[in-house]
């Protein structure tokens, strides 16, 4: 049985600003007091891990120690079919030294032109990924992941969201994740249905 959470406060362990929104508009109406790395000034671990799931319990680990306090983590990209589910959890790393989306979104779709990749939704297919860590000061840890299937689309279209979202319209929508409301993606997100399963099994 998964192990309950009780306290009431909670880091974040991320520097990324929309990443750390999303989390505190899910976990708010819980009553959990929510702090993100950067707003205690903890230091970025590196990411050595080759899956999701051992760098978001690096980083899990990494935040708790530092703070004392349960952490919680989350680490996700995106895997495209046609790249051989490139770039995966080497995704943030596509975006260049800055961090810029759009680099990332660019290379895709260079590399979709440069495999004659036809622009159809089964060529197309994608998945994002979003594996959760939650952990305690006595380095107990619980796993949950959730995935989105979709497709990527070009140009990027949205001005919502945040990294790979103006290119990616989930299967069944004609919108991508930048065009939905932060309600409506949390609803269907690799990262909102990865929280639920969180919720249900820590938090319920």
């Amino acid at each position: 049985m998964a192990r309950r959470f009780t306290g009431p406060k909670l880091v974040v362990a991320t520097h990324n600003r929309g990443k750390a929104g999303e989390i505190r508009s899910m976990l708010g109406p819980l009553g959990v007091e929510i702090v993100s790395a950067a707003d205690l000034g903890l230091p970025s671990p590196e990411e050595t891990g080759t899956t999701f799931q051992e760098n978001a319990i690096l980083k899990a680990l990494a935040a708790t120690r530092a703070s004392g306090l349960p952490a919680l983590a989350d680490d996700s990209g995106i895997s495209v079919r046609a790249l051989d589910d490139q770039p995966g959890v080497y995704s943030a790393d596509w975006e260049g030294p800055t961090r810029d989306a759009m680099v990332a979104m660019r290379r895709i779709q260079e590399e979709f032109t440069m495999r004659h990749v036809p622009d159809t939704d089964a060529a197309r297919a994608a998945t994002f990924h979003c594996v959760m860590a939650l952990a305690w000061p006595d380095e107990h840890v619980e796993l949950v992941h959730g995935t989105c299937e979709g497709r990527i689309v070009w140009p990027p279209r949205g001005s919502g969201g945040h990294g790979y979202d103006p290119c990616f319209q989930p299967t069944g929508d004609k919108r991508t994740t930048a065009e939905m409301t932060e309600a409506e993606k949390n609803a269907i997100s690799h990262r909102g249905r990865a929280f639920r399963q969180l919720v249900e099994a820590c938090f319920a």
